[in-house]
Order: C-alpha cells, then structure tokens, then sequence
C-alpha cells in the first residue's frame, strides 16, 4: 500500500524546498553564461548558423537523455544519485567555456551541459510527483520553476555586473560559484522516499489504476499503453516546438534592433522576473481550472510577443515584449509538466515524462535550425511570424483535447 500521508508530508516538503534551492544555484551559474554567449560567439567569428547548430543538438542531446533518463527512472529504486550526477557533470563544465577559442568547443561544453541535464530531469520530476498529491502537482512545479526562474534573474543581474568591469570570460569563471553551492546542496538535502509494494514490501513498484496497467517495456516485459489525452497533449506540444527556436534567437534580434551587447543579460533578467513571479500563481491556478486552457494562454502570449519581435517596431517595444515573454513561460513550463504527469500512471511516470520532453526537444532542434536558416536566407522577421503561427495553431490543437479538469 503507498505510504500514509503523514509519512509523505515532511519528506514532500523537505525535497520540494531542496529541489527548488538547487533549481535557484543551478540556474544563476547557467543563466549567468547563456545570455552572454551570442556576444561570446560573434567574437569567436560565428553567426546565427553556428548558433542554431549549437542550442539546436545542444537541446536535442538533453531530449535523447531525458527519454532515457525516463525509462530508466521506472525501472531504478534510488533515483538520488542519478540526479546528483546530473547536476555535478552540468556544473563542472560550465567555467570552461572561459578558456575556448573556438565554437565547435562551445558545442562540446553545451552538449555535456544539456546531456547532464537530461539524465537528471525526469528521476528528478518524479520524486516530485510522488511527493505531493495530485492536485497540488501544480502548485509543486510552479514553485521549484519559480525558484528556477529566481536564478535566472540572479545569474544575469552578476553577469551584467562582471561585464562592467571585466571581460566575458569572466563571467564563465565566476559561474563556478553558484554551481558548486549547487552540488553541494543536491549532495546533502535531498532525500529518497522508499516506495511501498503491494504487500508492504519497501522499494518494490506501486501498484497502476486499471486505465494504466501494463498491457513501452515494464519490468514484468509487458507492454505500456499510454493514454489517448497524453498523445493529444503530445501533440500539441510538438507543434508548437517547430517554432520555439532557442531564446538565443530573441538576444540575436534585440541586439540587432539595437539594443547593446552589454545589456543582453538585463534582457534575461526582464522576463524572468514576471517569469519567478508568475510560475507559482499559474501553478495553483491550474490546480483549481482547466491545465489545458492555462497552457494555451501562455501559447497566444507566445505568439503576440513574437510577432513583436519580428515587426521589430522599436527598442521599447522589444523591451516590453521580454517582460511578457515571461508569462508565457509561467503558464506553461510548470503547468504542461502537471499535465503529462496526471493524464498518466504513477508506474509510467518517468517514460511519459521522458517521451514528453524528447519528442518535443527533437522538433526544437528542428525549429533552431529552421529558424537560422530563414534567417540566413529571408531576414530577421520571418522565423519569428512563423513561430508566432505555430504557437497560435498548437492552442487550438490543445484547447480540442479532450479531458476532464486536466
């Protein structure tokens, strides 16, 4: 039988507040490198190809990983240490990129970085779900995402800082600090939760609702169905992820409109603060309304800000459309998380989270690419509107699903 709430309750808590805590570090050493790194890259003579091909197998790497990482969650009962070395390789290779002389080095460093972050998402998103109640998931992912998007005000706030004064380099060097503070947190805080078996034994599966039951591979070799609202959802994820190139594309842009190269990471630090101070309310709030309609809002906020950036009208209306730009992230990274983990079994956690994330970062490599090449061929404008028309095309996808509250 599960365990009783009053044993989960304190380990919950515990493991929300360490996932968020390392959520925060993580992302203050990443974000503090991610939006100097077009500006790193042009002084290494690349351009926006060599961006695409970078972000684009750079993401696509993390959804080989999560896939695998997803399956394997199912299958392991310790998931801590996978997890830790997640986010130990992901931080140790971060403060090289301050001794690169060229992108193909940068590629290397930035597939370790998103391969580690692979393997530790879907072990790590699991233990979370087990940790709460169904209708708290969204609450639960809405405030690690919002500790998450934290760092990633505070990794650009230092950034910017460092570059007053310093070189780029140095901001790669100093994103060494949060990062160990990151691996020592994941080390010492968080904590496995032993699972029960049917008859009481610890560590043994837990039993699936009939609608779930093993009927792609469980442990007995019996095939996983997955339910029709997951592939739905599926769907409407992956088309919308045709369109959503790296955010390096959004800097790319802005600076091309105008805005100067020492003021990218103050772009970061735009739309991440509606991002942190967003993501807990649209967490709660799809808990108590529609999962679905709450994600296709932040779609239609998706597509508007992109239209904005390919209209371009001025400095001021880029600036205005990062801030909304964090809206839509808050609407739909905590809340389309929830949504795949309740339209599924607790047994197939792991892999329906895993195919999630690698079908949808296969079709985001392809929108890197795509996006550079439209770019390179036709101008800034035109990946942007065909973004924008993905987005609002997955909406609608999304709103026709069929499903309960979810």
């Amino acid at each position: 039988m599960p365990d009783p709430p009053a044993e989960r309750e304190p380990s919950a808590a515990r493991n929300i507040y360490v996932f968020g805590i390392t959520s925060f570090l993580n992302d203050t050493a990443s974000e503090m490198a991610y939006w100097v790194l077009p500006a790193f890259l042009a002084s290494l003579g690349a351009g926006p190809a060599q961006l695409g091909l970078i972000e684009g197998i750079a993401e696509s790497v993390a959804s080989f990983a999560k896939l695998f990482s997803g399956y394997l969650t199912d299958r392991i009962q310790r998931r801590k240490p996978v997890v830790v070395a997640g986010y130990v390789v992901a931080n140790a290779v971060k403060p090289l990129l301050a001794i690169v002389g060229s992108w193909p080095q940068i590629l290397l460093i930035r597939f370790t970085d998103r391969l580690a972050k692979g393997v530790r998402g879907a072990p790590r998103d699991v233990m979370v779900a087990e940790s709460v109640p169904k209708e708290r998931l969204g609450a639960a992912y809405g405030l690690i995402q919002s500790m998450d998007s934290a760092g990633a005000i505070a990794g650009p706030l230092i950034a910017l800082l460092l570059l007053a004064h310093h070189g780029i380099r140095s901001v790669f060097w100093a994103a060494a600090v949060p990062g160990a503070l990151c691996m020592l947190v994941a080390l010492l805080g968080i904590r496995e939760r032993r699972r029960a078996a049917p008859g009481g034994q610890p560590g043994a599966a837990v039993p699936t609702p009939a609608k779930f039951r093993p009927c792609v591979g469980s442990p007995s070799g019996r095939r996983i169905s997955l339910p029709a609202s997951f592939y739905f959802v599926l769907i409407a994820v992956t088309l919308f992820s045709l369109g959503n190139s790296s955010d390096m594309f959004l800097v790319l842009r802005a600076q091309n409109v105008g805005i100067r190269v020492a003021l990218a990471p103050l772009l970061g630090l735009v739309f991440n603060i509606t991002f942190t101070l967003a993501s807990w309310p649209a967490g709660w709030l799809s808990d108590r309304v529609s999962r679905r309609l709450v994600a296709s809002a932040g779609y239609v906020i998706f597509a508007v800000v992109y239209f904005i950036f390919g209209r371009a009208p001025s400095t001021l209306a880029i600036w205005i459309a990062m801030a909304i730009y964090g809206f839509y992230y808050a609407l739909t990274q905590p809340v389309l998380k929830a949504l795949v983990v309740q339209t599924v079994g607790e047994n197939v956690r792991g892999r329906a989270l895993g195919i999630y994330v690698f079908v949808t970062s296969v079709a985001t490599l392809a929108a890197s690419l795509i996006t550079g090449e439209l770019w390179k061929h036709y101008g800034a404008a035109i990946p942007f509107y065909f973004s924008a028309a993905m987005a609002l095309i997955a909406a609608g996808i999304l709103q026709v699903a069929s499903g309960d509250r979810a």
